[in-house]
């Protein structure tokens, strides 16, 4: 029964390590949202992965749950923030993904995005930008 029991107790550790080397690598998942000017938790983003390319829809606002993208044109308009895609098409580019969308839901904008994992995969830094990547805005958000 020991053995068995060691083989189990391995076959555990090697899974959880492959999970946590797993998140140190992929940005799919719930990240708290951290406002770059305030400095407030702001939202929760779930993010996933669909054939290579992620996007992220927020699954609950903090402070105002029932907000409305009013500022926003299109499908968006006047639609409720929370259960909104506001990051997509990211793909991956070497140790970060590029090449996305990003919406800010507060001015209505939309804007070109990047992401890179940080501090072993516990942290997000979210670029938004327009034209060059200097140009921008970046937020860190916290893996929950």
């Amino acid at each position: 029964m020991k053995p068995a029991m060691r083989v189990l107790g391995l076959a555990a550790a090697v899974l959880l390590s492959s999970l946590a080397q797993a998140s140190d690598e992929s940005p799919v998942g719930t990240w708290k949202t951290i406002d770059d000017e305030t400095k407030q938790a702001k939202a929760l983003v779930q993010i996933s992965e669909s054939g290579g390319v992620l996007s992220g829809k927020i699954v609950k606002l903090f402070a105002n749950p029932d907000a409305k993208c009013d500022k926003c044109d299109g499908e968006r308009k006047d639609k409720p923030v929370q259960g909104m895609t506001i990051l997509w098409d990211l793909k991956k580019s070497g140790d970060s993904w590029e090449g996305g969308k990003i919406l800010d839901p507060k001015k209505g904008q939309v804007y070109s995005s990047k992401a890179k994992l940080t501090e072993g995969g516990s942290k997000l830094e979210v670029r938004g930008f327009m034209g060059v990547a200097l140009l921008g805005r970046t937020q860190v958000w916290e893996r929950q």
